[in-house]
């Protein structure tokens, strides 16, 4: 397996982490900072991953 499919993998594990740290807010407080910081650095670690791995396989 080529290293760039790799990181499109886990490009694509961390997108799912991303998603599931932006849908648990509380029922009441909604989404604390921390909880925005965390989804918004696995966001851009998965898009960082996702692009450098097409790059790669090109």
């Amino acid at each position: 397996m080529e290293f760039g499919v790799v990181l499109v993998v886990l490009g694509g594990f961390l997108l799912g982490g991303a998603w599931s740290m932006w849908k648990a807010d509380h029922d009441t407080r909604g989404r604390t900072g921390p909880q925005v910081l965390i989804a918004v650095v696995l966001l851009v670690a998965a898009l960082l991953a996702t692009a450098s791995g097409i790059l790669r396989l090109v």
